[in-house]
């Protein structure tokens, strides 16, 4: 017997750090496509579970660039601030894999420089495993960390196949180690929030940045564990800057140019790779997104082993 597939539901998660700028209109931009391809929902989730890097307006700022690119959400809008219950439910679910941590970020780097053991790939220190059987006399629990499978355990390596890029790996034994669930400063980590949320409002599609590709293998091991779907994941090429850094609003990427909102839409599907889809003579949003949403169509036919 089959059963229908869920309806697809995707979303656009941007952190109110600072305004959207063109790196963030391309992830913007891919998961619209996507989901308006689909025939899906798509929603608008504010990632502000780090509270410290929230800058005052950014919402606000957000949702008008969007809507001013032709881009509306479908639901309401959800912020991470505001679902510390959902959050702290999940970390109870996992209470036989979790453990108390006394490390601090130095002592951490100290103990990898010392053994000469690599960094994670996106830059991330990897954590020894010096508090996975308890604690040192004299310690105090700083942070909250999720085991993961050991060296010889074949539960380590998470397959997917990202629609972009197709089929990927990573041991999470050796390139992400124990990670962080809960930090020092009391804030719940991006990698158990974005898993929650997701779970909690059906997330089937996500489609962001490849800097978040990383992440990915930890996130299916939290939803694993949690006993949630996995939705499909793609990663999209990350537009940089002159300096050939990806965009972002730490290194003082532009904000989007409000009053042509047609330019930056255009340059970002250009990008993506549908400028052939798109006629020169396009002159207004509501003629750029039907042609737009056709070429994505087209473009997906050429990724490795897409799936939709």
């Amino acid at each position: 017997m089959t059963y229908p597939k869920p309806p697809y539901i995707g979303r656009f998660a941007p952190s109110p750090s600072g305004p959207l700028h063109a790196g963030s209109l391309v992830a913007a931009m891919a998961s619209y496509l996507d989901a308006k391809l689909h025939n899906g929902t798509w929603l608008l989730r504010i990632e502000d579970i780090d509270e410290t890097r929230t800058i005052p307006d950014a919402v606000p700022a957000i949702e008008q660039a969007l809507l001013r690119m032709g881009m509306q959400w479908d639901q309401n809008i959800v912020t991470q601030s505001e679902r510390k219950p959902l959050y702290q439910s999940a970390c109870d679910r996992l209470t036989a894999h979790i453990y108390n941590c006394a490390c601090t970020r130095k002592e951490i780097l100290d103990s990898i420089t010392r053994t000469g053991q690599p960094m994670a790939a996106d830059g991330a220190a990897i954590y020894p495993g010096t508090c996975r059987n308890g604690i040192a006399n004299g310690k105090i629990g700083r942070t909250l960390r999720i085991k993961v499978p050991d060296a010889d355990d074949p539960q380590r390596l998470i397959r997917f196949n990202d629609r972009w890029l197709g089929p990927l790996t990573q041991d999470l034994a050796k390139e992400a180690g124990d990670f962080v669930l809960k930090r020092a400063d009391g804030f719940w980590a991006y990698q158990l929030a974005v898993v929650a949320d997701d779970a909690a409002q059906g997330v089937t599609h996500i489609v962001r940045g490849a800097d978040l590709i990383d992440s990915t293998a930890r996130q299916i091991y939290l939803q694993r564990l949690l006993g949630v779907p996995t939705p499909a994941y793609m990663h999209v090429p990350l537009l940089a800057g002159d300096n050939g850094e990806k965009l972002s609003k730490q290194n003082g990427a532009a904000p989007l140019d409000l009053h042509n909102p047609l330019r930056p839409l255009l340059s970002c599907a250009n990008f993506l790779g549908l400028e052939s889809g798109i006629s020169a003579a396009t002159n207004s949003i509501d003629a750029f997104w039907p042609q737009a949403i056709a070429a994505w169509e087209q473009r997906l036919r050429t990724l490795p082993r897409t799936k939709k």
